[in-house]
């Protein structure tokens, strides 16, 4: 066994669980580092608390004179929490969460100092914005951003830093971060679905769009994850084989816990309901060390924030635990991948869920309204849903048999589908008393009955309605869910919008009562999406057929799938409802494509780097004492050694091929990574290495993993799979 891998073994083999103090109540310590509402109200004065209160419910603008007062109470208020130093942490478009720390400290003169937190720095700051992505907005020569204080996501307080979420533009004014256009999807969701809700309340003001994630994850051993090169590196492994037992008895699944992990969920979730993240469920899931961790829903914009902010804690929690965490949607072959559920809802300021049927006809009505337009914004944007889940990472995921298909469809069961069914061929134009009081008395008010576990989940579906929200299962497990979530409400945004102008035109233009415009509306929405609802197996070779003949996409790759974030109709979507300029949309774009061209870019190399550097000359060191031992049998045998040695010259022939194998896909890899480099269109060079670069990865690792089991287990170099998976 390599030298690496037997102390990286020994190492994991050694650990010590570690004891987790029981802690008090999670509902008593639920939030305590959160400047929340508790808080604002012990430090804050009454007009600054009413003005943050404005802000967050009615999107006022907060006065800097007022947010000198909001600034010292927060300082105070850190202080006593044993913070030292402040930060605006904010979601660039890398990816993951970015944060500059400054000291609350500040120098008076005379050798005395303060702790100094004013209302400028609270609300303001300019971190370096030159090495963010951009995709072409600045020049590499220019350096300015700004962070802006997003007072709808509290403030709080991790180790010693005060952190303050912010949106992130750049010195000419566009968006650079993942949360100033969730925060626009947010507001014209908002707006539209608070006009529709007027037909059937006026009393409603405001509707918030929540979202309950649902985040897997690998976890792994720190050392035998620090021993392969590929998880250090790409967050996968590149190359081995599958073990003799993986998840084919279905034993992990929902199983007891393994001790050492249950011990980091604990440590985790004290620390996320201190954060205020309101985590709930954790379970084993399908493969071998891999679990699931999902919080209570919450406001869409603070979900989000809370799901970045988990996802760094996951991974400092998991250092004092001597684990690594895996958010790869694919980390190791032959097992089920990782995903990120986005449960998405719409709910007024009234307390009505608009996705969960009600007691009257009145209120289903209202539910049919938001449910069969929800379908029909995803019938109409179906490339553009499909392209918010693009990446690298979740192409390994999508459509193999574990998650949804790459072909945007959507789940609502039989029940609900019967009851589409009937509205469709409701009686065009005006109803009559009988067949209005027919229609919401037999169709429409029956909703709640058959609502009711009426129907079972459809887990290849990848947007499906499970009961009062829709599932958005397609979503990738290193997500940020901002980038779904701005493209679900802006959708829906619009659709809402078309819907009431066509409504209000019924209305005004034929005289037509309300709830018969309404009704009329919804009928020709049903026809004209009904392409969309797919109630089969999504794995299927026949549901390919059947959806091609329906008209609906199947962008298998990233390179495919991002083209429709720059259509004509996606920039005219984002520009009309204020939500991102051409400039900014482009720029995501591009940011995407160089980014898949990039990940595609460096795990090729490191595969090479390990094939050659790794598997090759471990190969030969084994092939080279086969040759000793053939020696040996001929100089003791002579001419029968042949006979003796005949496994030995075929296991030897065999090795042979698989390094010349290795050899000449490598080799071939790094040419058509050399040509690719050399094209300038950014989405020719992502197709490139869609196409001609990463079909080599597979090739490769063929060959890779055929040696792995012919090379003896004391020389092989990597910690295997099964030592990945089954080290508790």
């Amino acid at each position: 066994m390599s030298t690496l891998r037997f102390h990286a073994i020994k190492e994991s083999l050694n650990r010590k669980p570690i004891e987790i103090e029981e802690k008090e109540r999670r509902s008593a310590m639920f939030g305590s580092n959160v400047f929340n509402e508790t808080a604002m109200r012990q430090y804050l004065t009454k007009a600054a608390y009413n003005s943050v209160m404005d802000a967050i419910k009615n999107g006022s603008k907060i006065d800097r004179s007022v947010a000198d007062h909001i600034s010292t109470g927060m300082k105070e208020w850190a202080l006593s929490k044993g913070a030292t130093h402040y930060t605006h942490w904010f979601q660039p478009l890398t990816g993951a969460t970015a944060e500059k720390h400054d000291a609350f400290f500040e120098t008076i003169g005379g050798g005395l100092a303060i702790e100094k937190f004013g209302g400028g720095q609270l609300v303001q700051q300019e971190p370096d914005a030159s090495s963010f992505p951009n995709g072409g907005i600045r020049n590499t020569f220019e350096a300015r951003g700004y962070t802006a204080w997003d007072p709808t996501s509290p403030a709080f307080i991790y180790d010693t830093t005060l952190c303050i979420p912010t949106v992130f533009v750049s010195y000419t004014g566009e968006a650079l971060d993942y949360k100033t256009p969730l925060l626009r999807a947010l507001q014209a969701v908002d707006h539209a679905a608070v006009a529709v809700c007027k037909y059937f309340d006026k009393n409603v003001k405001k509707v918030n769009a929540s979202l309950g994630w649902e985040q897997e994850y690998f976890l792994i051993d720190s050392a035998l994850a620090n021993a392969r090169p590929d998880i250090v590196l790409t967050g996968r492994t590149l190359l081995g084989h599958s073990p003799a037992k993986g998840q084919q008895l279905d034993d992990h699944y929902f199983g007891t816990i393994p001790n050492r992990a249950m011990q980091y969920m604990k440590d985790l979730e004290t620390e996320c309901m201190l954060l205020g993240i309101p985590v709930k469920t954790r379970h084993n899931e399908v493969a071998p060390n891999q679990f699931e961790l999902a919080p209570i829903y919450d406001e869409a914009n603070l979900a989000v924030d809370h799901n970045s902010l988990l996802m760094d804690v996951m991974d400092k929690i998991a250092d004092r635990h001597n684990f690594k965490v895996l958010f790869h949607e694919k980390p190791f072959a032959g097992v089920n991948g990782s995903g990120k559920h986005n449960n998405w809802s719409l709910s007024t300021d009234t307390g009505v869920n608009l996705l969960g049927p009600g007691k009257t006809p009145m209120s289903n009505l209202q539910f049919l309204t938001f449910f069969i337009n929800t379908i029909k914004a995803v019938y109409d944007n179906e490339e553009l849903l499909r392209a918010a889940i693009a990446s690298a990472s979740n192409d390994h995921r999508l459509g193999a048999n574990e998650a949804p298909p790459a072909i945007i469809s959507v789940f609502i069961g039989e029940q609900l589908t019967n009851v589409l069914n009937e509205l469709e061929h409701v009686t065009n134009g005006k109803l009559s008393p009988e067949e209005k009081t027919d229609l919401k008395l037999n169709v429409v008010g029956k909703i709640p009955d058959v609502l009711l576990d009426n129907t079972d989940r459809n887990r290849t579906s990848p947007f499906a309605f499970t009961g009062n929200k829709f599932e958005f299962r397609a979503v990738g497990s290193t997500a940020n869910c901002a980038n779904p979530m701005t493209v679900l409400n802006a959708i829906v945004a619009k659709q809402l919008t078309e819907f009431k102008t066509e409504v209000d035109a019924l209305i005004d233009k034929k005289d037509m009562k309300k709830d018969d415009a309404i009704f009329n509306i919804l009928r020709e929405y049903i026809k004209k999406s009904k392409h969309i609802l797919f109630e089969g197996n999504g794995y299927g070779e026949a549901w390919e057929k059947e959806a091609k003949k329906r008209g609906l996409s199947n962008n298998k790759t990233t390179p495919e799938a991002l083209k429709a974030k720059v259509s004509k109709k996606a920039i005219n979507l984002y520009g009309d409802l204020g939500i991102m300029n051409k400039v900014e949309v482009e720029a995501r774009y591009e940011i995407e494509v160089e980014e898949y061209v990039l990940r595609i870019q460096i795990e090729g190399r490191v595969l090479g780097d390990i094939a050659r550097n790794h598997i090759v000359p471990t190969a030969v060191k084994y092939q080279n004492v086969l040759i000793e031992n053939v020696k040996g049998l001929k100089e003791i045998y002579g001419a029968d050694f042949k006979k003796l040695a005949k496994e030995q010259l075929n296991l030897i022939e065999e090795i042979s091929r698989h390094i010349e194998a290795i050899n000449s896909n490598v080799t071939t890899m790094t040419n058509e990574r050399k040509k690719a480099n050399k094209i300038e269109n950014a989405n020719k060079k992502a197709e490139a290495y869609c196409n001609k670069v990463k079909p080599l990865f597979d090739k490769i690792r063929y060959h890779s993993d055929k040696l792995e089991l012919l090379v003896d287990d004391e020389l092989w170099p990597l910690v295997k799979y099964r030592e990945l998976l089954f080290t508790k």
